[in-house]
């Protein structure tokens, strides 16, 4: 597996498959990790916003975060929640999720295609604390997400491997 994730902010260079997806009105805050998944067909972008959220170290860890922002999260489990974020919009190959505090506004995007898995930040300060309290913030998702791409691909590839040497004769 390649390790590689690539990881782009701000407005000017987000891929239009990525932001044709969103509906938020004039975001102050967009990021883009994209890393390389030859199996990312293999799930519904669902079980990837799942598996990144639900099951890496780093996605179970993070609701502890999103309340000291702020955020109004959904129960979880839930068939119409993502690790509480509102399940808003779907498609084959996409998702949005969306979650907000008094000061910020959060949709998440996952995409698939055959060659990568790509997820998506957009954040608009609905009030102007938002911009300060997000800018540490930041910093730290723009290290987390990498890290869960990675272990997410990571667990579904040896998943994989388990399954093909289960049914080897």
């Amino acid at each position: 597996m390649d390790d590689t994730v690539m990881t782009v902010v701000g407005l000017s260079d987000i891929p239009e498959t990525i932001r044709s997806h969103d509906t938020l009105a004039s975001p102050d805050y967009v990021d883009v990790f994209t890393a390389p998944a030859s199996g990312a067909p293999d799930r519904s972008p669902e079980a990837w916003a799942r598996a990144l959220l639900e099951e890496t170290p780093a996605g179970r860890a993070a609701p502890a975060l999103w309340r000291r922002l702020g955020l109004r999260l959904g129960p979880t489990p839930s068939a119409e929640h993502v690790q509480g974020w509102e399940i808003a919009a779907r498609g084959d190959d996409w998702i949005r999720l969306e979650t907000a505090s008094w000061f910020m506004t959060a949709h998440g995007i996952l995409h698939t295609d055959d060659r990568q898995l790509s997820v998506a930040l957009f954040i608009r300060y609905d009030h102007p604390i938002g911009s300060l309290v997000w800018m540490p913030v930041s910093a730290l998702h723009r290290r987390a997400v990498p890290v869960m791409l990675r272990q997410a691909l990571t667990s579904h590839d040896s998943r994989n491997r388990d399954a093909l040497e289960s049914h080897a004769w």
